[in-house]
């Protein structure tokens, strides 16, 4: 049995959690496997409805996890200097936490949104001598520089291109969400260590009959006889609809088309008010999370994009494409970069990012093709997710490139085909 400690300010337990609990569901999976998993989170995450702590420390076993929440600096905004202030705090309580009595780690994993946690994995690793995994989910600095617009050589990005570059080369293993993030660290460092992806799963409290909604709010959102495309998520900056309502402006001609946007987020009411003279888009409330397949089942053609950036390249790991792969509809994507999971499943396709004539064109391609012929595309895509993401195979090949194979329960299922192996 093998001990593994997994850090990060922003991983939390599914109840907890309001998107995605990755790194808590693959805990849960080493568990079941024999080994022992500590989880060190935060209590102050914008991404999830997390305990309130009385005290600098709150511990909890969840699912067989060891559970140690630290009380941190509260922020205010996702994009505010609070937050970067709550990352440092973070790691100052994680130096202040007291060690002795728990169990020695033979791995410890460190996992980003903030890259600065490497530097208490280097702390951890010199005091237990244990392997040593930088975990990357958001690349940084590259987020501020392509998304953010700042220079490379403002301080603060140099600072955390510096702290990249480090944990590329003093780290045991290099872990990835993104499947082709092994470009990445060849380009910024000289790293030799070994790269692997290990992406967003599927969730397996999502196999549940889905949470129904009212017959108000289906009936106030969902038009009838029409072919429903529908993006369904957070509404902001990062998720480019200002290509899906160009496309909806161009497509005014096409009345048994309707546009169905379902979600929240802080650019709604510009969008709503930049659509308010088409009658072909509606916007709805976001639902919980647990009633998102509800919606999803009953639209045509599932849409996500993203903005040209050069960090497409690597490729992403959404949480958003395993709902909408799950829900047994065809995707459609504006994305220019690394594609996966969508070409590897056949489910549906990618058009280039931002531009609106090619989603045009692929929106009234798919309205042309026979409900069937859908159905078999999106069946495609639900089959392959079963097949691919669940977290038990993810699991365990985590616990491979962790060099782990056979140190707790029997590994005698091979490993997948496809399984992002670099």
């Amino acid at each position: 049995m093998a001990t593994i400690w997994y850090i990060s300010k922003y991983v939390t337990p599914p109840g907890v959690a309001k998107v995605g609990a990755r790194g808590f569901l693959l805990l849960r999976e080493f568990v079941q496997m024999g080994h022992r998993a500590l989880l060190i989170t935060s209590d102050s995450n914008h991404l999830a409805n997390v305990p309130k702590l009385t005290s600098p420390r709150k511990e909890e076993a969840i699912d067989g996890v060891d559970v140690h929440w630290l009380r941190t600096r509260k922020y205010t905004g996702a994009r505010s200097l609070g937050r970067i202030l709550s990352w440092f705090d973070f790691e100052w309580q994680i130096r202040r936490m007291p060690l002795e009595g728990l169990p020695k780690p033979d791995v410890v994993v460190v996992s980003s949104l903030s890259p600065l946690t490497i530097f208490n994995g280097l702390h951890l690793r010199r005091r237990f001598g244990c392997k040593l995994v930088f975990e990357i989910r958001d690349i940084w600095p590259l987020v501020l520089t392509t998304a953010g617009g700042i220079s490379p050589r403002h301080p603060a990005v140099m600072f955390l291109a510096w702290v990249e570059r480090l944990g590329y080369r003093r780290a045991d293993l290099i872990v990835g969400t993104m499947p082709n993030l092994r470009e990445h660290v060849a380009e910024v460092s000289s790293s030799v260590r070994p790269v692997a992806c290990i992406p967003q799963g599927l969730d397996p409290g999502l196999l549940a009959p889905p949470e129904p909604l009212s017959d108000d709010y289906m009936e106030a959102h969902f038009p009838e006889n029409k072919f429903v495309v529908c993006h369904a998520g957070s509404i902001g900056a990062d998720n480019a609809l200002e290509t899906l309502l160009a496309c909806a402006r161009a497509m005014m001609d096409r009345q048994d088309i309707h546009f169905l946007l379902v979600g929240e987020g802080y650019l709604k009411d510009r969008f709503v008010a930049e659509a308010a003279d088409l009658d072909n888009v509606s916007f709805a409330p976001g639902v919980p999370k647990k009633a998102v397949q509800s919606i999803l089942q009953k639209v045509d053609l599932v849409y996500f994009a993203v903005h040209k950036s050069p960090m497409m390249r690597f490729g992403q790991s959404l949480n958003k494409v395993i709902d909408y792969m799950l829900s047994g509809k065809p995707v459609l994507a504006s994305f220019t970069g690394f594609p996966s999971m969508i070409n590897e499943a056949e489910c549906g396709t990618y058009v280039p990012a931002e531009d609106v004539e090619a989603l045009r064109a692929e929106i009234l391609r798919y309205a042309a093709l026979p409900a069937e012929d859908r159905a078999k595309l999106g069946a495609r895509g639900r089959d392959w997710l079963m097949e691919n993401r669940q977290y038990k195979d993810l699991a365990r090949d985590y616990l491979h490139h962790m060099g782990l194979d056979g140190q707790g329960a029997a590994y005698e299922t091979p490993r997948r085909k496809g399984s992002c192996d670099f």
